[in-house]
């Protein structure tokens, strides 16, 4: 198992680290967003105390090589605008989920292109050596089914009613990317 509680991620305009408790704030401003939460696979945060919950549980998954969530901290005001993470790692078969939120006043403006393409290059590239990601969004999202195939995932189904979020049911587009596809595209490029 993998220690990932000093990883840290640097693109342009962002630093990518481990939550820490001063984020709750932010990142609970972010979790209970309807706008934010509108295709999560859970309702909108209604409590601070979610915020903390889930900066301890990341503390203790990112120490012992279970899951990763990063904050999205912007550097021209040091502002956490988002997350993105890996989870459901299975180290056997060098699998893992990706996930990722953004703050609705930094949508469209490339960010998640940056912060999640800086995760996936840490994941399939030599520091995990990841063969698969895969990612499980609403297919009414639209914008993020967008942002995964520029990133080049490729939708490889349909699962139909697989989720129940405040009395309404949805599907899930499942979308997935291997590492030889992705080296694939970074040497064409």
């Amino acid at each position: 198992m993998h220690d990932f509680s000093a990883l840290q991620l640097d693109t342009p305009r962002l630093l990518l680290r481990p939550l820490q408790p001063t984020d709750a704030p932010a990142l609970f401003a972010l979790f209970s967003d309807p706008e934010v939460m509108r295709y999560w696979s859970s309702g909108p945060w209604t409590e601070m105390a979610q915020a903390d919950a889930m900066i301890a549980s990341d503390q203790r998954q990112l120490a012992e090589g279970k899951a990763i969530r990063l904050g999205l901290i912007r550097r021209s005001d040091e502002a956490m605008i988002g997350t993105c993470s890996l989870f459901s790692l299975v180290q056997d078969s060098r699998r893992a989920e990706l996930g990722y939120s953004l703050a609705p006043h930094a949508w469209r403006q490339g960010y998640v292109q940056e912060a999640v393409g800086a995760l996936i290059a840490w994941a399939l590239g030599p520091a995990l050596n990841l063969n698969r990601l895969e990612a499980d969004i609403d297919p009414r999202n639209v914008a993020s089914g967008r942002s995964l195939l520029r990133l080049d995932f490729q939708c490889e189904g349909l699962l139909r009613e697989r989720w129940f979020v405040a009395g309404e049911v949805s599907d899930t587009a499942m979308y997935g990317l291997l590492q030889r596809e992705w080296l694939a595209a970074r040497a064409a490029s």
